[in-house]
């Protein structure tokens, strides 16, 4: 067998534009020091799918031409891969014409040669998955070098434009976008699988009281027609402004964390990510309000105390004790708040892994969707395709980090001009793409912020008409569930207390389910 003649290590290209650049090295990089590789792996790899094709499926699902070190062989295995795509076999005869006006390697060895080469001293293609994991954690390595060399030139230059604040930025947004796309394949999984995942879910549910198979939102109606919030669904809360969305919202958070921190309590033998426990850690991203803001929401509907008093200052002693006896318990609660403004999807992705890996993270909201934003390519070809892109990557960060995420978003003004304010489907801003990545749409409604708009003159015949109809919907909400994927759509009534900015069950929901439709 001849011997497989040695090729020159050449500078690893890039797949994107920043990365091509060519990085000046580090002050301290050793003038010898070459990129991480491994040649002999790739041409153990290249051989065998020249001599069974059937080795290229077991790597395809997450090794690229790029992550190559040699640009030949980039270039084999790109062709081969494309051959094989379009049913051919790739072997050295029908990869020889592309190859054959290319320069010669080594000691004047033609390509086509060199991949003769490779086909004759090909072994077994057993361990080509073995082959294939090694040159992509090489080329990993190569992205961490880039990376760095990139902020230490970035730290050193300190240009004008590009304060530290950016720099750490994207140095982080470039580290956990390595890590979203640092994993291998992995393809199909056996039914068996999917039945034990099942199976699993369905035990969960029989265990826990009231029998449910996702996270308890606190609230008993919501959760009998939902089930609990379940992992990797994407949930949209919308409404019209002052609807309470961001009430509930923040009610479902506090409620989640709160149940968290009683079964972190009753079962501390647990670890913290066992998924006996009941609730979950919360992470909330508020685009619109302050953490402030919010902390005094929450503060306002666990003291009972009017929001409004709280920020004038116009408390008394007595309030003020249960002030800071509801902060005291508050204090412990896994509630993380981001209120970071004009976040990208791709950054909040990356914080919310951190989260992930930091604090076990089992619940994300979102508040609210239109003020995130995309890439520039799509937001360059209009808002609906940048939403649409938006709504597509929430969905892949909840089923990648299994947890559900509540995605709060605003209605457009077609619900105004209608007698029955009740909102649809087809009244979600850029309904389309939310439409149809979400697994659960549920609007909030409270017809009191209608009729009290709509409030006549006292003593006359109107004014006694609208106040019965006042005392019908006073102190009433309606969570409408326009669709859910594995559930019942219908309308579920709740209490709402706007003093508190907080939202509870019906006495009656305890014997009366809720509305289908």
């Amino acid at each position: 067998m001849p011997a497989l003649m040695p090729i020159t290590a050449r500078p690893m290209p890039q797949n994107t534009a920043e990365a091509s650049r060519e990085a000046a090295p580090s002050p301290d990089a050793l003038p010898f020091r070459t990129a991480p590789n491994n040649l002999e792996a790739e041409q153990a790899l290249l051989g065998a799918i020249l001599v069974n094709n059937e080795a290229h499926d077991r790597i395809q699902g997450f090794l690229e031409p790029h992550h190559f070190f040699d640009p030949l062989h980039q270039q084999i295995y790109e062709t081969a891969g494309k051959l094989i795509a379009a049913g051919k076999q790739a072997t050295p005869i029908t990869l020889k014409s592309f190859f054959e006006n290319a320069e010669p390697i080594g000691s004047g060895l033609s390509v086509p040669a060199y991949l003769g080469q490779l086909a004759a001293n090909a072994t077994t293609i057993i361990n080509v998955r073995d082959y294939g994991r090694t040159i992509y954690d090489l080329a990993t390595r190569r992205q961490l070098i880039l990376i760095g060399e990139d902020m230490v030139n970035a730290a050193y230059h300190s240009p004008v434009d590009f304060p530290p604040k950016e720099q750490i930025e994207e140095a982080e947004m470039r580290l956990f976008s390595l890590a979203e796309t640092g994993k291998y394949g992995q393809g199909f999984a056996a039914f068996s699988t999917a039945l034990t995942a099942a199976i699993e879910m369905a035990n969960n549910a029989y265990q826990r009281d009231g029998g449910l198979s996702g996270i308890a939102t606190g609230l008993r109606a919501l959760d009998g027609k939902l089930g609990g919030l379940q992992p990797s669904d994407l949930i949209i809360l919308a409404g019209r402004p002052s609807m309470g969305k961001s009430s509930l919202a923040t009610n479902i958070a506090c409620n989640v964390a709160k149940a968290r921190v009683r079964s972190r309590k009753e079962r501390p033998d647990l670890s913290p990510d066992d998924p006996s426990h009941s609730g979950a850690v919360v992470g909330l991203f508020s685009l619109e309000m302050s953490a402030e803001q919010l902390a005094t929401r929450i503060l306002s509907e666990q003291a009972e105390i009017p929001s409004e008093k709280i920020r004038r200052g116009l408390i008394d002693e007595a309030e003020f004790k249960r002030l800071v006896e509801a902060s005291e318990n508050m204090a412990t609660l896994p509630l993380f708040i981001d209120q970071t403004g004009g976040l990208s999807v791709a950054q909040l992705a990356a914080r919310a892994r951190r989260l992930k890996r930091q604090q076990h993270l089992g619940l994300i909201i979102v508040d609210y969707l239109q003020l995130l934003s995309g890439s520039f390519r799509r937001a360059s070809e209009g808002r609906v395709q940048e939403v649409s892109e938006i709504t597509t990557s929430l969905k892949a960060l909840a089923k990648e980090l299994n947890v559900p995420i509540i995605a709060l978003s605003q209605l457009s003004r077609a619900v105004e001009n209608r007698d029955d304010k009740r909102p649809q489907l087809a009244d979600l801003r850029e309904s389309g793409s939310i439409e149809q990545d979400a697994d659960v749409v549920m609007f909030v409604f409270r017809e009191e912020y209608y009729v009290e708009r709509t409030k006549p003159a006292e003593g006359t015949p109107e004014f006694q008409t609208w106040l019965d109809k006042m005392q019908k919907v006073s102190g009433r909400a309606e969570v409408i569930v326009g669709k859910q994927r594995h559930g019942p759509v219908g309308t579920i009534d709740l209490q709402f207390d706007g003093r508190y900015t907080r939202f509870s069950d019906l006495a009656q929901d305890s014997y009366m389910p809720a509305r289908s439709h």
